[in-house]
């Protein structure tokens, strides 16, 4: 026989069996994860590339999760050095519960996050898993197929070529099942390894919501500790004997300086509406409609509008608006249509909103912990601006709800409908 023909025999020959042996190894187990020994250029595809970038990237987020966490030890050395200035103390303060409730808030955003990105690894997975049971069952039947017609039948099919001619042509026949044996093996060994890299990405996942949603109650337990340091400090503050004097001094400037604030917003507000008027526009008008309640569901009146003598400081003060008591986040409404001409902070008022509603007419909303509208805004009867906290000089949460009129504050119950 040619020597040619002879070695292309064997080669054919010699790669069945190969290719048999090595898929046998794969399905019982061996092997899987090795893709050097076929040359196999598989473990750079695109899928695998991705996969292993989303484990790197998890990875990455499961150490900053950690570093993101709030010192309260580091916040509280910061606050005591501002003890000595009330207002400055308070101000601090209520911007360090501003930064661990934005923590917070992004915490339950990546737990939402995480979950979903689980859920979609796993669906990975499971389209894997059963890519990898189809792949499984094809490759056993072409092996049992291999087996039953033995290599022999590969060296009878060469040698019953009629012609040189036919046994290149069947040579290259062989050739193509041979790329396809190949072919699958190599798809085999990719699948595999996808399976492998999903299961690792889904366990950091899994690891990282863990570790989010403990450090959702870590925040949580900061925020609540220095929520309750504040309130302690306020008391304390106001109930000293020996500051009592300095206490009342700091109170009262503490009301003139709120209304010096909300005085010079009124004139901008004044000068503005002149000049609107001066070029033929329009301007606000009150209609004379009743308030809408300011707050979502709750009614509790914690301190009414009037004089009255200060619980703490027993002095005798004007409370200039109406304290409805509220769980913190309660909704707080515009009471009337009108533009927003601050919405800010304030060490006294904390974060407040004040709305000019037309013919000198304002309603304040103060000590909120968030606010959902900004100066500019044109806000509707009912409409939500902020929601109740107990920022600035507040020792609750509570909506501190203040009506001006012709630069005087005034009963809101004359607007509110009982």
């Amino acid at each position: 026989m040619d020597v040619t023909v002879t070695n292309m025999i064997k080669k054919f020959g010699n790669r069945l069996g190969v290719l048999a042996c090595v898929l046998v190894l794969a399905l019982a187990g061996n092997g899987v994860a090795s893709a050097k020994s076929t040359g196999s250029t598989t473990l750079t595809s695109d899928s695998i590339k991705d996969k292993q970038n989303q484990i790197s990237q998890a990875e990455k987020e499961k150490k900053n999760l950690q570093n993101n966490l709030t010192d309260l030890e580091k916040v509280k050395k910061q606050l005591e050095s501002e003890k000595k200035s009330l207002k400055n103390y308070v101000a601090q303060l209520d911007g360090n519960l501003a930064k661990i409730e934005q923590n917070i808030a992004e915490l339950k955003s990546k737990i939402s996050e995480k979950e979903e990105e689980i859920k979609t690894t796993q669906t990975e997975l499971d389209a894997a898993l059963a890519k990898e049971e189809n792949q499984r069952v094809s490759m056993i039947s072409r092996i049992r197929l291999m087996y039953e017609q033995k290599e022999s039948s590969v060296v009878d099919m060469l040698l019953k070529a009629e012609s040189f001619g036919d046994f290149l042509n069947r040579a290259q026949y062989m050739e193509c099942v041979m790329s396809y044996d190949m072919q699958m093996w190599e798809e085999y060994q990719e699948n595999r390894m996808l399976i492998e890299l999903c299961k690792q990405e889904l366990e950091v996942e899994k690891e990282i919501l863990e570790q989010a949603k403990a450090d959702v109650e870590v925040e949580q337990r900061n925020l609540e500790d220095l929520i309750e340091q504040k309130n302690r400090d306020i008391a304390g503050y106001e109930w000293d004997i020996s500051n009592k004097e300095e206490a009342i001094k700091e109170y009262q400037d503490l009301i003139k300086q709120q209304d010096e604030e909300i005085a010079a917003l009124e004139a901008a507000i004044a000068e503005e509406k002149r000049k609107i008027l001066e070029s033929s526009g329009s301007v606000l008008t009150y209609d004379g409609g009743v308030f809408k309640f300011p707050l979502a569901s709750y009614t509790r009146i914690s301190d009414d509008y009037g004089t009255r003598i200060h619980p703490i400081l027993n002095i005798e003060q004007f409370h200039n608006g109406v304290d409805f008591a509220a769980p913190k986040g309660t909704a707080i409404y515009a009471a009337y249509d009108g533009k927003v001409v601050s919405a800010a902070y304030s060490a006294s008022m904390g974060n407040y909103v004040m709305i000019d509603h037309g013919d000198s007419l304002y309603t304040i909303y103060m000590h909120a912990s968030a606010l959902y509208v900004e100066k500019g805004a044109i806000v509707v009867r009912g409409e939500t601006i902020a929601a109740v906290g107990s920022t600035g000089r507040s020792t609750g949460n509570h909506l501190h709800f203040s009506v001006r009129k012709n630069g005087e504050y005034t009963s809101p119950w004359n607007y509110l409908k009982n």
